[in-house]
């Protein structure tokens, strides 16, 4: 008996960046959206976790803040949460759909922290551009049946 699978452009593997980009644009710009999530997420949250010290004194620059140490570690769990998930299940074509969920949970967090500036009186013009990037891949993975 011969079983003919059909694979999506979604599960293929990628096999090369220029191949990938004149076939598929939607998903090269997903990826980077993606690499670029990922990136910012290990770098803040590993940051909280890492160097919460550092961390406390640049949050402290522009007034007192509310957010304990522990409020600041989980965010930072979440950050580094975050950022694998938003990758990783993807790459490895092992429930794609987590990675919805996690730019989903990024947003959040990003909403959050847009107000959490704009209360400070702090411009939340980074944290608006992560909230759009992650929205951009929850639509894109979401609407492309990953």
């Amino acid at each position: 008996m011969h079983m003919h699978m059909h694979m999506r452009w979604f599960d293929s593997p990628v096999t090369s960046l220029e191949e990938l980009s004149k076939e598929h644009p939607m998903n090269l710009a997903l990826w980077v959206a993606q690499g670029i999530l990922a990136f910012v997420f290990i770098a803040a949250g590993g940051m909280k976790l890492l160097a919460y010290q550092k961390y406390r004194a640049m949050l402290e620059k522009t007034g007192p803040t509310t957010l304990t140490r522990g409020t600041i570690t989980l965010i930072g769990i979440v950050e580094l949460a975050g950022a694998g998930g938003v990758v990783l299940p993807v790459a490895a074509n092992i429930a794609p759909w987590l990675s919805v969920w996690a730019a989903s949970g990024l947003a959040v967090i990003m909403l959050s922290a847009t107000v959490f500036h704009v209360r400070r009186r702090e411009p939340p013009i980074m944290t608006i551009v992560l909230f759009l990037l992650a929205i951009f891949v929850v639509y894109g993975r979401a609407g492309h049946g990953a």
